[in-house]
């Protein structure tokens, strides 16, 4: 039974517009992981995009580099649907994969949807903190292990402030706070409201309801500082890892693998 098309394109400037709700100067952290794969990588390569949700960061990337190419690899049903037809005028630039990260088979899916070809980025934003700090440095390390030589890794993600900075917590807090407020007046829909507006589109039930069943029974994760990710990183065998952009407690995180 073929599932009913949804509003892609609406549905992703929605989840645009709802998250920059939640991420203060979203589109800055875009702007710098953009330039640094300019600058390392850049202008013809291919890219995997981790947890790549309704294809944000590989949309903006397809739009940089014309003569890259991204796997984007999530296992949210819904959100999979999201991307296949948003990203859909990209043609073969992009080949979405089902996988989940906190398991092990995705790097063998990602392997087979580049036929072997060894991508020289990894990307990922908003979207590691959900996995928990053993399966994050399980993924940094797969990532490490695909990726050919020189090859980079970014991260933009909250890495929240923990008890050693309890005025920087706050103040991060407070400005998070007044971001939503502000978007939210404007129009911006919240979290919640994004998914009932996606489960109430044709066929989104079904496919929130499939989600709903892979995720279930998950432990809940621990929020993880700037700190343990570059230790990951370090751990995972990237030979040059630091934070290259900061707004508050959030970050972008960069590894880069070794020449040879």
């Amino acid at each position: 039974m073929t599932t009913p098309e949804i509003d892609a394109t609406a549905l992703l400037r929605r989840w645009d517009d709802q998250q920059a709700a939640y991420i203060a100067d979203r589109e800055g952290r875009f702007a710098v992981m953009l330039e640094l794969l300019e600058r390392t990588v850049g202008p013809a390569f291919a890219a995997v995009d981790l947890a790549c949700g309704p294809g944000s960061l590989t949309q903006r990337l397809l739009e940089r580099f014309p003569r890259a190419r991204v796997v984007a690899i999530d296992h949210d049903p819904l959100l999979l649907r999201v991307a296949a037809e948003a990203l859909a005028p990209y043609g073969d630039r992009v080949t979405l994969v089902d996988g989940d990260l906190a398991g092990d088979a995705w790097p063998a899916l990602v392997d087979d949807a580049l036929a072997g070809e060894r991508p020289r980025a990894a990307v990922s934003t908003t979207a590691l903190h959900w996995l928990l700090p053993d399966q994050l440095l399980r993924v940094y390390a797969r990532a490490a292990g695909l990726l050919a030589p020189s090859g980079v890794l970014l991260n933009g993600d909250h890495l929240r402030f923990d008890d050693r900075h309890p005025t920087l917590r706050r103040v991060a807090e407070e400005h998070d706070e007044a971001t939503q407020r502000a978007a939210f007046a404007a129009g911006a829909a919240t979290w919640e409201q994004w998914w009932d507006e996606a489960r109430a589109l044709p066929g989104g039930a079904a496919l929130a309801a499939e989600r709903d069943r892979r995720f279930a029974g998950r432990d809940a994760t621990p929020p993880t500082t700037l700190d343990f990710h570059l230790a990951a990183l370090r751990q995972a065998g990237f030979a040059e890892v630091a934070s290259v952009w900061q707004l508050l407690d959030d970050h972008v995180v960069f590894g880069r693998i070794a020449s040879s």
